[in-house]
């Protein structure tokens, strides 16, 4: 690939991996570029995954430096994920075209009216990191890590309601765990995509600087902005891939 594409791709990747610690969804944007300049979709969707774990390798340490950590709550959700992922990957590897973008747009739809629905219900106080509904919450994570696995391409959305509406916890600890779920499992979906495809190891560097730099804002944003801002940043995300994965 030609340098001047890795260099737009580590611009759009800056936007990428704010949003996804944000909320989710960078890589629609990510993947799709990489599909404008030719390269096959099992190879864009296994290059992302670069991008993707040093994105989350910087928003965990991020986090932990602001003092948000609960590593052993984070690695049993994401030693769940891991499982999934790699039946995901294995699938991943085959997947081509885009019939896909139909049903994200469903499971977005789903997400989105979880999220604004039972207003009634408490929220778990700012501060507050316990977790309820342990056993839950990691049956679920199976089903998410095959979708990050799988495709990886809105998967925050998936995580985000389970650990905030199942799970109980408030968005900002939401994301904290996010990353570090998306870390081990990322690493686990890699090793499958490397074994099998020709990854395009200098382009997902390139992607990976922009991403490792949108993962630092977004874990600095996330901390510095609170709930409210998270959620307002959901929902518009939420809003714009809907509409572009239905009508464009």
């Amino acid at each position: 690939m030609e340098p001047s594409n890795i260099l737009l791709l580590a611009l759009v990747g800056v936007l990428a991996g704010w949003l996804n610690v944000m909320a989710g969804g960078g890589s629609l944007l990510t993947v799709p570029v990489m599909l404008f300049m030719g390269v096959p979709g099992p190879v864009a969707n296994g290059t992302n995954r670069i991008a993707i774990l040093a994105q989350n390798i910087v928003a965990v340490g991020t986090f932990r430096q602001r003092g948000f950590s609960d590593f052993r709550l984070s690695i049993g959700l994401a030693a769940a994920a891991a499982l999934g992922a790699l039946a995901g990957a294995s699938l991943g590897v085959h997947l081509a075209g885009e019939w896909f973008e139909r049903v994200l747009a469903l499971v977005m739809v789903a997400v989105m009216l979880l999220m604004a629905t039972g207003r009634d219900k408490p929220r778990p106080a700012a501060g507050e990191g316990r977790a309820k509904h342990l056993l839950l919450g990691h049956v679920l994570m199976v089903g998410a890590g095959f979708w990050g696995g799988f495709i990886q391409v809105g998967v925050g959305f998936i995580l985000m309601p389970i650990l905030h509406r199942v799970m109980g916890l408030d968005l900002v600890r939401v994301n904290m765990h996010k990353v570090f779920i998306v870390l081990v499992y990322t690493v686990v979906a890699l090793a499958v995509f490397a074994s099998q495809l020709e990854l395009l190891w200098w382009t997902g560097v390139g992607l990976a600087v922009g991403n490792a730099i949108g993962g630092w804002l977004g874990a600095h944003t996330t901390v510095s902005h609170g709930e409210q801002f998270i959620r307002q940043v959901l929902y518009l995300a939420l809003a714009a891939f809907i509409i572009k994965l239905l009508l464009f």
